[in-house]
């Protein structure tokens, strides 16, 4: 009797050490975390990923062809920025043709380049992406594209534009401009958008240019003299908000408002894209929580 007692006694002891120990770390008395709540946005199409890993975050019609203004602008710099052996000092003088493509398009947004001047390539890229500039986004489609006149040479760029978003795996992408000013074949989706902002934002220059809240640029006249511009202010305000870096923003009556987002905040990383918000102040309310959802998600 003695010696099934002293088993029963022991195996208590074990029991209760066990017990303690599971208590003690947390095993069993840890409540389940609790479930996040799924954001509502009043974004048409929306998509989040872990910018480190390329995990899915977050989708809402993250498939769906839509109108992406703007921040079609965001492939613009990508072909630019993946030219081989590029100067960033390299100077461009700007064309008419820049001048007389902004009338036609009855003054979309622009960096307010002017004719004769020479603006280097980094500028043009400052120009591009922080006050959106359509004429900075043909002069670099002018330089990098191949061809005899402006016109083909700015087609050439988009082929290019459109080789790259086909190489990256964007298949629902496709572009027929380099400002997305579109001509009727303009569109992308939430989840292709995210893919090439992952793949850009890779670049330093590029991660150096959209995080940028104002820039002035240093431009030289005909005449040879210097010129200092008016300075460019970004049109993304979400900067430095909870670790906003970028990206770009995008608007227009048929595309509504977009915005194509990273945001890097205790080395966790989310990028993403909305596309049609019904306004920019909802716009702005979706990208903030969207960028607190992948922060939770990741955590």
């Amino acid at each position: 009797m003695s010696s099934i007692s002293g088993v029963r006694v022991r195996r208590a002891i074990t029991v209760g050490l066990a017990t303690g120990a599971m208590i003690a770390t947390g095993a069993v008395v840890a409540a389940p975390a609790q479930a996040l709540t799924v954001p509502t946005v009043t974004a048409k199409g929306a998509f989040v990923m872990n910018g480190a890993t390329g995990a899915t975050l977050y989708t809402k019609s993250g498939d769906t062809k839509r109108l992406t203004a703007s921040t079609t602008k965001i492939m613009t710099a990508k072909v630019v920025l993946s030219q081989p052996n590029l100067n960033l000092d390299t100077k461009v003088t700007i064309r008419k043709e820049v001048s007389d493509y902004m009338v036609a398009e009855g003054y979309p947004s622009t960096a307010r380049l002017i004719v004769g001047d020479k603006v280097t390539v980094r500028q043009l890229l400052y120009g591009m992406m922080l006050p959106s500039g359509c004429d900075a986004a043909m002069a670099l489609a002018d330089k990098f594209g191949t061809g005899t006149t402006v016109k083909a040479r700015t087609a050439n760029f988009i082929g290019k534009m459109n080789t790259m978003a086909k190489s990256l795996g964007m298949t629902n992408t496709h572009f027929d401009s380099f400002d997305g000013l579109s001509n009727g074949s303009n569109y992308s989706t939430p989840r292709d958008l995210t893919k090439l902002a992952r793949s850009t934002m890779k670049s330093s220059t590029f991660r150096a240019v959209v995080k940028t809240k104002s820039y002035t640029a240093k431009t030289i006249t005909k005449t040879g003299s210097i010129r200092t511009m008016a300075t460019w202010y970004n049109t993304n305000t979400l900067l430095g908000w909870n670790g906003t870096l970028g990206i770009k923003t995008g608007s227009g009556p048929e595309a509504k408002y977009c915005l194509v987002f990273a945001a890097t905040l205790n080395g966790e990383q989310v990028m993403g894209t909305v596309l049609s918000s019904s306004s920019e102040a909802y716009r702005t309310s979706d990208v903030k929580k969207l960028i607190n959802y992948g922060y939770a998600r990741i955590s």
